[in-house]
């Protein structure tokens, strides 16, 4: 399941100059108090929000240059003669709730209210769209030229990306005045609802169910070998990412398939809207042809017969009633993708019937169906150990009951089974001569803590390879679900989510550091979907003390990623290191997250070391 910000169907919310909070900037110009003789730039205004909101405008003129017939409704205008001021745009969308019944190309004269629509709400955090609302719209000649389009190219877009925000405004940048020449969001805005073109672009995100991709028009930018845009920090944005969609019905025109590392060839061209998923967006009238770079999926090197591979694997809310197509692509991959590990700790395992909420707990049939499909792939017999959490409190899909579990193959490894573990017993550290051991195996870590509630319970297990003992504690944080987007008005955006996982990273982090005090060069490795980047407070609340290592960081920059959102290649899931695993070899195995066809849309996390 997507650990950053979930998706749902859109809201759209009124901001009235009552609940715009400071943020509106300066009221209607003398020239355009009774609403009339008004043009689109005075509407737009030189900041984020119009300086003429609530307001009734009537004879606003200009050309339609797109026209979306489904989802938010309604049509873009542009003014064929701008003025001079570059932070003023010259298209405006007009939304009409229904089919639009005018055409591309027509000249059309709209009486309307100035609106500005937060799309995903305010509580969101996200920018506001300008637009006319209850539209009174007269056609007054068809089959004009459309305005020549605004190149966005490497060039054009700035390097440095938003203004920090006032202060005095809680941290938004809604009243600043734009200065486009300067920031990349800044540089967007001025160009809300104009149309727009790019050239040949590199696709950085590809197409997802919802028909839309992202390319980047600044194809040096932190870009990798395989194609993707990284991200590696949170003062080093992409700037160049753009969401491209298309204003073509998929039904008359089938939306193009592309994977991380195609290009997008030749002229895209349409308005530039702003949505809850992604904020600026293409939304092409004329789409460019996907060129297919070829891609392939990767394949991890086979552990030698004295390493131990350890992996982590997010299968996205696998459950008996998922096709046998899945369970089968999942199986193909852990053997022939992950070379078989020896132990595999597996995120969003759902109970026996999914997400039906009838209280079901159990997952044995669930499990079950994936190690089969496993043997059947040609790999190894794996056993498996879990703990069934209580019914509905690890949130994740209602019903769902999403755990991790430990697969791991008894012809190479064994379980240290220390009975008493369950969804309430915590498990602890004890030992003798030197030597850790858990109390409880497999155990919750600190069950009670107010850090896991409504959020998955760290799993621990002992294992032993080779008569080394090797604990392995499997994780899935929080998501980042609530986090504002990085194309908020709130300039640094909120991240509230962090709070949660900064204490679920100190519970385990102590727990780690428990294990290290019996047995300083105990091998110990803290695995799974972290939902957190390898440079967060996540992770240096994680490796506090020296207790742990981000084995990701091992990783040349352009490797670092399990996960790609809204263009970025980013670190989601991990593996890190206790001291005493000095040497070893990492991989993040990318099979899922660039691509069009997923079976998961995480990347395993794969780690060989000699214990």
């Amino acid at each position: 399941m997507s650990s950053s910000i979930p998706r749902s169907a859109a809201v759209a919310a009124v901001v009235s100059a009552a609940l715009a909070a400071g943020l509106l900037a300066g009221s209607a110009s003398a020239s355009a108090e009774d609403g009339a003789g008004v043009r689109i730039h005075d509407i737009q205004g030189t900041t984020r929000v119009s300086p003429l909101v609530g307001q009734q405008v009537t004879g606003v003129t200009g050309i339609v240059t797109g026209v979306r017939a489904y989802g938010s409704r309604g049509f873009w205008i542009q003014d064929p003669t701008p003025d001079a001021d570059p932070a003023t745009s010259e298209g405006l969308f007009v939304f009409t709730s229904s089919v639009p019944t005018v055409a591309v190309g027509d000249a059309v004269s709209v009486n309307g209210t100035v609106t500005e629509y937060v799309p995903g709400g305010p509580a969101s955090g996200n920018q506001s769209l300008t637009q006319l609302s209850k539209p009174v719209v007269t056609v007054l000649s068809q089959g004009n030229p459309v305005p020549a389009p605004v190149t966005i190219s490497s060039w054009s877009v700035p390097g440095a990306y938003a203004p920090a925000g006032d202060p005095a405004a809680g941290g938004s940048i809604n009243g600043l005045p734009l200065r486009p020449r300067k920031y990349a969001l800044d540089y967007y805005e001025s160009l809300e609802g104009t149309n727009v073109r790019i050239g040949s672009s590199r696709v950085v995100g590809a197409t997802d169910p919802y028909s839309e991709l992202w390319v980047t028009v600044k194809p040096w930018e932190n870009a990798n070998r395989r194609g993707g845009t990284v991200y590696g920090s949170y003062e080093d944005q992409n700037t160049g990412r753009l969401q491209v969609q298309s204003l073509v019905p998929i039904a008359q025109q089938p939306f193009p398939k592309a994977n991380v590392g195609d290009v997008l060839s030749g002229v895209t061209e349409g308005p530039l809207d702003f949505n809850q998923y992604g904020g600026y967006t293409l939304t092409a009238r004329t789409l460019g042809t996907v060129v297919d770079r070829g891609l392939e999926r990767e394949t991890t090197d086979r552990q030698h017969r004295n390493e131990l591979a350890v992996a982590t694997y997010n299968v996205e809310n696998l459950d008996p009633t998922d096709p046998q197509e899945k369970f089968d692509a999942l199986a193909k991959a852990v053997v022939e993708n992950l070379a078989s590990p020896d132990i595999v700790a597996l995120e969003e395992i759902q109970d026996d019937n999914g997400a039906k909420n009838d209280g079901t707990v159990g997952a044995g049939q669930t499990v079950k169906k994936f190690t089969d499909a496993i043997v059947a792939a040609g790999g190894p017999a794996y056993e498996w150990r879990s703990v069934d959490p209580e019914n509905n409190k690890d949130g994740g899909e209602p019903g769902g009951n999403i755990r991790q579990v430990f697969l791991f193959n008894p012809a190479r490894v064994s379980f240290t089974d220390r009975p008493g573990g369950d969804a309430t017993t915590a498990t602890g550290v004890t030992g003798r001569k030197g030597h850790a051991a858990l109390t409880v195996s497999p155990g919750r870590i600190d069950p009670a803590n107010a850090a896991w509630a409504d959020s998955r319970k760290p799993l621990a297990g002992e294992f032993v390879f080779r008569g080394r003992t090797v604990f392995v504690i499997a994780n899935h944080f929080g998501s980042k679900g609530g986090d504002e987007s990085i194309v908020s008005h709130h300039q640094p955006p909120n991240r509230s989510s962090e709070a949660k996982r900064l204490l679920q990273a100190q519970a385990v982090n102590g727990f780690v550091k428990q294990l290290l005090a019996v047995e300083k060069q105990a091998d110990v490795l803290v695995v799974g979907d972290i939902n957190d980047f390898e440079f967060s407070g996540t992770t240096k609340a994680l490796t506090d003390g020296g207790a742990l290592y981000p084995a990701v960081k091992s990783l040349p920059r352009g490797e670092r990623y399990s996960y790609v959102y809204q263009g970025n290649s980013q670190v989601l899931d991990q593996i890190l290191t206790s001291p005493g695993i000095r040497h070893f070899a990492y991989d993040s195995v990318h099979i899922n997250a660039e691509f069009a066809d997923q079976d998961s849309d995480h990347d395993p996390q794969v780690l060989r070391f000699r214990p």
